[in-house]
């Protein structure tokens, strides 16, 4: 029989449409599952593993001249050139993986993600922390290789459920890479009886935090070599592989689209969280081969509308999470907090994990209460108190006000917290607005690709802005947040294009 919320949506989709009874789910293949996700995890943690202690990398290789105020100028081209060089990447990983398997893909990028990391922390050059963090983002393809190969061992009736620990296993890297960045940098000074013995650790402070994450990155390679199994379809032949993808295509879109009508508790009411990332969240499978027809057909404005909203949205966020660990990190008389590496690991680690738990269990609930519109104007505007809170730390600091400093940065990471429901509003929108399921591949393969873009620009704005506000007192130092609010204004009065519905 079906379920009375099934017969309810039946019944509200109107038109004579006829609601099918939801098959019995497959069970999921959860060694294999849980072998991706392992996979998975060492991408966000070496991405994540420099944040709190980036900048003051920069300024120990000498090239701020001992001007710290010009230091977001440099760590703002570091964390752009990783973003940058992934996403000129990340589609090209995928046209391998079609040829010659995805086991082999992954490995590949393990290997070549562990050796990067590791070079990253052997660096004291400039031009050496540039060239490590590009070959990182450009070895860094796994995250749409690793979604390709979930959707090949899964089918439309488990996808959903398998997609949706993806959040936990972002969360997860994500969690360790802010913790080990912050507690495990500079161990001679931390630990002089222990790491102080060893030289290298004088040498190189920061290449503790990077060697642990490369350990987690090797053994995850070592455990995919022997226990993943290629995917019957990875291995496709190149005339069969591209039939493949618009298979494949087919089910992702079956599995992702709103129009399916899950029952209210199923786990598709969390699928649109996996789309983002970070990093870039490129549905491989269902974006290499769209059409020239196809791109013309998805330049309507349903789709262009909540398009744009998710590259600024990309933008804001990546912003937040660059200025993050810049102005915590800067000295108190320049208007920051002056807090340590090992501080600043430990608070975004923190907020990592609860955000993660956070948004996995609160988001349906909250989108049925209030709407996909509503609830997206309601958290973007969350980003003002983010942006806003930052000058106003920054005058507590200087006045040595520590209760209220950190009274003030609970408010921040609570608020930040509702700011981040924004990106599952928005990739329903997207979703929703592809003219027809077919076109939903090429639909997110544009959001994304923009998304990618914003994320690229974003860290090098942000931290210029950051540090031209500083050289130049302008609004004694808070200009940066002062624009980035503005920013957040205008897109909240552009969300006035958006639908109320996603009917």
């Amino acid at each position: 029989m079906a379920q009375p919320s099934q017969m309810s949506e039946g019944n509200q989709s109107g038109e004579g449409e006829l609601v099918e009874a939801a098959p019995l789910p497959t069970p999921l293949p959860k060694i294999q599952l849980a072998i991706l996700l392992l996979v998975q995890m060492p991408e966000q943690l070496t991405a994540s593993v420099i944040y709190p202690f980036v900048n003051q990398l920069v300024r120990s290789t000498g090239i701020t001249g001992g001007d710290e105020r010009r230091t977001g100028y440099y760590a703002g081209l570091i964390e752009s050139m990783y973003y940058t060089v992934e996403a000129i990447t990340v589609l090209q990983w995928g046209r391998v993986s079609d040829h010659i398997g995805r086991k082999s893909v992954i490995l590949v990028g393990l290997f070549g993600v562990t050796l990067s990391t590791v070079s990253f922390g052997l660096s004291k050059e400039f031009w050496m922390i540039i060239l490590s963090r590009c070959a990182q983002g450009a070895l860094n393809g796994n995250i749409g290789v690793v979604k390709c190969n979930m959707t090949e061992i899964t089918d439309a009736s488990n996808m959903a459920q398998a997609f949706a620990w993806l959040p936990l296993a972002w969360a997860t890297g994500y969690t360790l890479g802010f913790l080990f960045g912050g507690v495990l940098s500079d161990p001679a000074d931390k630990w002089p009886d222990s790491f102080g013995r060893y030289q290298i650790f004088h040498q190189y402070p920061y290449f503790l935090p990077c060697i642990v994450a490369g350990s987690v990155s090797t053994a995850s390679w070592l455990i995919a070599l022997l226990f993943l199994k290629e995917s019957t379809r990875g291995t496709a032949s190149k005339k069969k592989s591209v039939s493949h993808n618009d298979d494949t295509k087919n089910s992702v879109m079956q599995a992702a689209t709103i129009d399916d009508k899950p029952e209210i508790d199923t786990p598709v009411d969390m699928l649109p969280r996996m789309l983002h990332d970070a990093e870039i969240a490129n549905p491989i499978a269902s974006s290499l081969e769209s059409t020239r027809s196809d791109f013309r057909s998805i330049l309507i404005p349903r789709v262009i509308i909540p398009v744009l909203h998710y590259g600024l949205l990309s933008f804001v966020d990546q912003c937040m999470l660059v200025l993050m660990p810049l102005m915590y990190s800067t000295s108190r008389p320049l208007g920051g907090l002056g807090f340590s590496s090992n501080t600043i690991g430990l608070v975004m680690s923190a907020w990592s994990m609860l955000n993660g738990t956070i948004q996995v269990y609160a988001f349906p609930r909250l989108l049925r209460r209030f709407g996909p519109k509503r609830l997206y104007t309601t958290s973007f505007a969350f980003f003002l108190i983010s942006f806003a809170s930052y000058p106003l730390m920054g005058y507590m600091a200087k006045r040595q006000m520590e209760a209220g400093i950190w009274l003030i940065l609970c408010v921040q990471l609570v608020a930040y917290f509702v700011a981040y429901s924004t990106y599952s509003c928005i990739i329903l929108y997207v979703n929703n607005g592809a003219p027809s399921k077919d076109l939903l591949g090429a639909t997110n393969g544009l959001a994304q690709t923009f998304g990618s873009m914003m994320r690229g620009v974003g860290p090098t704005v942000v931290s210029s802005l950051f540090a031209l506000s500083l050289e130049k007192n302008l609004a004694g130092g808070t200009a940066v947040y002062w624009i980035m609010c503005t920013i957040v204004i205008l897109v909240l009065g552009y969300s006035t294009y958006l639908p109320k519905s996603l009917a």
